[in-house]
C-alpha cells in the first residue's frame, strides 16, 4: 500500500463549528497536514454535549487528528506567526462572514501576494459577493430560506403538532463536503497550469445543488397528482408482528411503486380496484392501502423472510434503528465504519470512520482531538520562533493553551 491520497498537502484551517471543520476533517482524513487556527474563546463546536474529559465529542467529530494553534489575531505578532503558516500552505480554508480575515490581512489576495499558488476556499451562507453576503447564516436558516424545511413540513403535515424544521445540519454538512471537492479539483488544476485560485462556496447554492427535487419543483407541472420527482421515495413506516420498524423504500402512490408493492404483495387484484386507479384516488385512499400493506406484513416472521419477496418485486426494505443499534451490526465491523478514538485520558471514545476504502492507498489513523492550542510550542519551533518570543507570547496571553 502507498500513503494516503493527500499525504505532504499542508492546510490551514480557520474554520469553526461545522461546515468548515467537517471539510477540513475529511482532508485530514485522506492525508492532509491539517492545522487549526483557534481564537482565545475557542471554537464553539467544544460545548456541543457530551464531554469527555473536557473536551465536547461534536468537536471531536469534526477535529480529531488537526494540529492545533491558539492565538489572538488582535496582536502582530501572532499575525507574523500566521503569516509565516500560510506562506508554506498548499491549502487554506474558512469559513467566517465575508471581510472578516480581510480585516486581519489574511483575505485571499492578502495570501495569494506571498503564496501565489495558493487554494483558498471559503465558505458562507451566500456567498462572498452577492447581495446577502453579510446575512447571519446557521444551517435552520439556510435550509429554512432555501426549500427544504418546506418539504419537511409538507411531508409531515399535519403530523407535526408544532411546525418545525430538520434537526441535521444538512447545508453546513454538504457544505463541507462541496468544499472538499472544490480542493480536489483546485489541486488538479494546479498541477496542471501552477495556478491557485480562491473558490467561494455557498451555503445556500449548495442546498439547491443537492436537492434532488429543485428541477421538477422549478417547473411547476403537475402529473396528475403524481409525487413531483423522486419525492416518490418517500417512505411510510411499518411495524412487524415481533414489534421492529421498517420501511420500504418509494411510496405506493407513485404509480411505478405501486406495480411494484402489487407485485412484492402477490396482490395483482390490487391493479384493478377502482380505489386505486390514479395517483390521485391512492393518495386518497392511503390509509386503506396501507392497510393492506400492513396485513402483508404481518404474515412474515422476520425481516429476512420479508426481505427476499421484496427484493424480488425490485423494492428495497430496511429497519428502523438507531445509531448506536445500526454500530452492532454485522455491516458496521465489516466496513470498520465505527472507530476507536482517543479520549486523551487512556481510553477511547467511538466515533464514525471513513466513508473511503482505497484499493492502493494507505490512509492514516483515527487522530486524537488537540486541546485548545496543544501544538503552540511544536508549531512555533518548525517556524524557528525564538524561545524567549514564545514564553513572552505565553506571558502577554497572545498564546493561548486550555486542557
Amino acid at each position: 500500500m502507498s500513503a494516503a491520497p493527500l499525504e505532504g498537502l499542508r492546510v490551514v484551517d480557520f474554520t469553526r463549528v461545522l461546515a468548515g471543520p467537517h471539510c477540513t476533517k475529511a482532508l485530514r482524513d485522506l492525508g492532509a497536514t491539517v492545522t487549526k487556527i483557534e481564537p482565545p474563546s475557542g471554537d464553539l463546536g467544544r460545548v456541543g454535549l457530551p464531554y469527555v474529559n473536557g473536551i465536547g465529542l461534536y468537536y471531536v467529530q469534526q477535529n480529531a487528528g488537526k494540529r492545533n494553534l491558539s492565538l489572538d489575531l488582535n496582536y502582530a505578532e501572532a499575525r507574523e506567526i500566521v503569516t509565516q503558516l500560510c506562506r508554506d500552505a498548499d491549502v487554506i480554508v474558512e469559513n467566517f462572514r465575508p471581510g472578516t480575515l480581510a480585516r486581519f490581512h489574511f483575505g485571499y489576495e492578502d495570501i495569494k501576494a506571498i503564496n501565489p499558488g495558493i487554494i483558498y476556499v471559503s465558505l458562507s451562507g451566500y456567498g462572498q459577493t452577492t447581495s446577502w453576503r453579510n446575512r447571519p447564516a446557521f444551517a435552520p436558516t439556510v435550509q429554512a430560506e432555501t426549500g427544504l424545511t418546506a418539504i419537511v413540513q409538507d411531508h409531515f403535515g399535519e403530523a407535526l403538532t408544532e411546525p418545525r424544521g430538520d434537526s441535521s445540519s444538512h447545508a453546513d454538512v454538504y457544505t463541507g463536503l462541496q468544499g472538499v471537492i472544490a480542493v480536489l479539483a483546485a489541486l488538479q488544476h494546479r498541477n496542471r497550469t501552477g495556478e491557485g485560485q480562491h473558490i467561494d462556496v455557498s451555503m445556500a447554492a449548495t442546498m439547491l445543488s443537492v436537492n434532488e427535487r429543485a428541477g421538477a419543483l422549478l417547473s411547476e407541472i403537475d402529473n396528475d397528482g403524481e409525487p413531483i420527482a423522486l419525492s416518490a421515495n418517500e417512505s411510510h413506516i411499518f411495524e412487524m408482528a415481533d414489534g421492529a420498524r421498517l420501511t420500504i423504500a418509494g411510496s405506493p402512490i407513485y404509480s411505478p411503486m405501486f406495480t411494484r408493492y402489487c407485485a412484492m404483495m402477490r396482490r395483482s387484484d390490487l391493479l384493478a380496484d377502482p380505489r386505486y386507479a390514479t395517483a390521485k384516488l391512492r393518495r386518497q385512499n392511503l390509509a386503506s392501502l396501507l392497510a393492506e400493506v400492513r396485513a402483508w406484513l404481518a404474515t412474515f416472521d422476520s425481516l429476512e423472510q420479508l426481505q427476499v419477496q421484496v427484493s424480488e418485486s425490485g423494492l428495497a426494505v430496511g429497519r428502523v434503528r438507531t445509531v448506536n443499534e445500526f454500530a452492532k451490526s454485522d455491516w458496521v465491523r465489516d466496513w470498520n465504519a465505527i472507530v476507536d478514538v482517543d479520549d486523551r485520558d487512556g481510553g477511547t471514545v467511538r466515533m464514525p470512520g471513513n466513508p473511503w476504502i482505497f484499493s492502493q492507498s494507505q490512509l492514516p489513523r483515527p487522530g486524537a482531538p488537540a486541546y485548545q492550542g496543544e501544538h503552540n510550542d511544536d508549531i512555533l519551533k518548525e517556524l524557528q520562533v525564538p524561545e524567549q518570543k514564545i514564553k513572552d507570547m505565553k506571558e502577554r496571553n497572545i498564546l493561548l493553551s486550555r486542557r
